[in-house]
């Protein structure tokens, strides 16, 4: 029985299932996005997170730790000197889950994992959105402000015309 065990195994010892990780946190550090299955990219995602928080500080220790961890200079370097600096501000949630249908020979559940910051065509979908969004609050709020001042014109012409 497995209580209390949140890993996820996938079948293999402990060792092999420490490459396993290594070499796909390698790979998604240099490709920025990976296919794989999902149960694997559950178990990517839960490797890799903590290696992203600690690349924000970018020190010799931490360089080290996550070193222990990759055992490749390529995946360090590139994850210290380009993701790093576009996941300092993000809290957490560095990475995204895509799910893509079936493997065709046995019908595994197939998935695209990447860093959230990275897919260029959501990122720029979104800085799209916002502006249109903020454009239209502001006609809005200007259109609202032409009307009560055009009524107040109108009623102060009305009054003054009372008046004499």
């Amino acid at each position: 029985m497995r209580h209390g065990n949140k890993i996820n195994h996938l079948g293999r010892t402990h060792s092999h299932r420490k490459a396993l990780l290594s070499n796909l946190a390698i790979s998604l550090f240099l490709h920025k996005r990976i296919n794989t299955t999902v149960a694997k990219a559950k178990a990517l995602r839960v490797y890799v997170e903590p290696l992203l928080t600690k690349s924000k500080e970018d020190s010799t220790n931490s360089r080290r730790v996550v070193f222990s961890y990759l055992q490749s200079k390529e995946a360090v370097t590139t994850l210290f000197r380009d993701i790093a600096p576009k996941v300092a501000d993000r809290p957490g949630g560095y990475t995204r889950i895509i799910k893509t249908g079936n493997r065709l020979g046995d019908n595994a559940e197939m998935c695209l994992i990447e860093l959230v910051d990275f897919n260029t065509l959501l990122v720029n979908e979104k800085v799209a959105a916002k502006a249109k969004t903020t454009r239209r609050g502001k006609k809005k709020k200007e259109d609202t402000v032409e009307i009560v001042s055009e009524t107040t014109n109108t009623e102060d012409i009305s009054t003054e015309s009372k008046q004499e």
